[in-house]
């Protein structure tokens, strides 16, 4: 029996629905494996289709396609390392999300996922039909078990795997960031390892999809819950994992532990690679923005700069006449810091062109919110004019606290094709500034300096819409309103959870109301990063119309 036994894990990028470069993708993982002498080259959970796919892996002729694929993988990869690749199975009016072993030239077993995640991001209920119990499949003469994703989460898979024969575990996963995930996948597969007695790899696929991105992190544990391998967060990389056979069983060599980076580096890396993806993979290649002065515009263009560099990324302030000059200042701070294209477009002509028109119709009632977003939708109808004409994806700037209540204007300052910061709560913004300014990285493509001036997080928010506007007229401030934000959204609280917590509770119910109504406006928003198991679109899902209101 074979003592040594080498795996190639290929922590890869793929995109969803590109069949034929993922399959290329795979080939390369398999050449690298084949170049190492490995016994099997491994990759992640849906790897061949990309993940998530959502409805479209429903699609006769999608997974067909795919399963096309893997047989002729299978061929091309016939002579040296068999592949592990995770694809759609569709078999006797089923369909299923599975891991195929290719070897000697054709698909020689099948692994098919069991426990179907029907949350957070997740409708695999609705797509795919749950797999039997199964065991290992045979490499020469080792026997591996490899729970798929979620199976990996659950003691009663691992345990028939290791029941039935297997070695080691091997998981491919297309598992999404959320903040301090890794924690708690490294639990579960501590779990697994000491449950079994068996060597735990879990292997993560990395890249941005729509809103989700995965943050690979790729790791071994020994059956005693010891870390054997950490593979970087974010990056492409494929390492050799070598076992070992000991009078004890199978056990992972120890190999490099790469750094884990904390939850602001982490999270800023999301978003910066989930714009550059969704730019990459749609196919734009640069971004402009309304930059107004403020914290928010001033931290997506951070964003967008250290995501596709200076030269992509085109800045546009247009003032009215209730802009600062405290707010031209800052924004033209911001732009020159980061290097990037600056356009001033004054609004007012515009502004009072459309007034005009509407006059006769207005005639006799008081000015109000109505004029205030003709600003917001002048503002939005003079940037995608220039995304148009310029081909350049316009970046919509609002943070979680506005999205949340609907401080923002619709067919305004919503406007765009993405949104970096739609999951990150206003105070959180102000320290991701800090943060930035205070720390440059390798992957960053912006400059390595403060690119967002003191000024500009620490003077009061505003929208300046109107004379002497501060945004704390129409909100709680931001500390208080993310607090209550974070009971009423994120942890699903109520009312009497608020008050318990020392908020008052009439400022709770208006924020709830607020909340509500605002529903629609989220409905037709741009996608942006997911940072947390509750961010706005697939994670949180109700109804528009809904009267509903806690009377806790």
């Amino acid at each position: 029996m074979a003592d040594r036994f080498r795996v190639t894990l290929a922590q890869l990028n793929p995109t969803v629905g590109d069949i034929v470069g993922n399959a290329a993708k795979a080939r390369r993982a398999w050449q690298a494996g084949l170049a190492a002498s490995a016994d099997l080259v491994a990759l992640p959970e849906m790897f061949l289709t990309g993940y998530n796919t959502q409805d479209l892996v429903m699609k006769p002729v999608f997974h067909q396609a795919a399963m096309a694929a893997a047989a002729q993988l299978a061929i091309d990869c016939a002579s040296g390392p068999a592949l592990a690749i995770g694809c759609p199975w569709a078999e006797d009016g089923k369909l299923y999300n599975s891991y195929l072993i290719l070897k000697d030239g054709k698909i020689a077993s099948r692994c098919l996922k069991h426990h179907l995640p029907n949350e957070t991001v997740f409708d695999e209920v609705r797509i795919f039909d749950a797999g039997p119990l199964g065991g290992p499949y045979a490499v020469g003469d080792t026997r591996i078990g490899s729970p798929i994703c979620e199976d990996g989460w659950h003691p009663d898979v691992a345990e028939t795997l290791q029941e039935t024969g297997a070695e080691f575990l091997l998981i491919p996963n297309g598992s999404p960031y959320f903040r301090n995930k890794m924690e708690v996948r490294q639990n579960f597969m501590v779990a697994r390892a000491v449950e079994t007695g068996l060597p735990v790899i879990y292997l993560n696929m990395v890249g941005g999809q729509d809103d989700q991105v995965f943050d690979g992190g790729t790791f071994v544990v020994q059956p005693n819950g010891a870390l054997a391998l950490q593979m970087p967060v974010f990056d492409e990389a494929i390492t050799q994992l070598d076992l070992e056979r000991t009078s004890e069983g199978w056990r992972a060599v120890e190999g490099e532990k790469a750094h884990l980076p904390d939850e602001w580096e982490q999270d800023y890396r999301v978003m910066v690679e989930s714009l550059r993806d969704y730019m990459g993979k749609t196919g734009f290649k640069k971004v402009l923005l309304g930059l107004s002065g403020g914290v928010d515009s001033a931290i997506v263009a951070a964003i967008a700069v250290d995501a596709l560099g200076a030269d992509n990324v085109r800045c546009v302030m247009l003032p009215s006449e209730y802009t600062s000059q405290e707010s031209l200042d800052d924004a033209e701070a911001v732009a020159k810091a980061l290097g990037v294209h600056y356009d001033y477009v004054p609004i007012s002509e515009g502004r009072s062109a459309i007034t005009n028109t509407l006059a006769p119709l207005f005639a006799g009632r008081e000015a109000d919110v109505t004029e205030e977003n003709i600003q917001s939708r002048l503002r939005g109808l003079l940037l995608m004019a220039m995304s148009n004409k310029f081909g350049e994806m316009l970046l919509t700037t609002g943070n979680k606290s506005e999205v949340a209540v609907g401080y923002a204007t619709i067919y305004g300052d919503m406007n765009g094709g993405y949104n970096p910061i739609k999951d990150l709560y206003k105070t959180r913004v102000f320290e991701t500034c800090r943060w930035r300014n205070a720390n440059h990285l390798p992957w960053m493509m912006g400059p390595a300096a403060e690119v967002i001036r003191p000024n500009v997080i620490d003077k009061p928010p505003t929208a300046e819409l109107r004379d002497d506007q501060k945004d704390s007229d129409s909100l709680p401030d931001y500390p208080e309103l993310d607090a209550i934000l974070d009971i009423l959204v994120d942890q699903e609280g109520s009312i009497a959870d608020c008050v318990a917590k020392g908020f008052a509770r009439e400022t709770v119910k208006r924020v709830e109301h607020l909340i509500y109504i605002s529903e629609y406006k989220r409905f037709q928003s741009a996608p942006g990063a997911r940072l947390t198991p509750r961010a706005f679109w697939l994670d949180r899902r109700y109804p528009i119309v809904n009267r509903f209101r806690d009377g806790s």
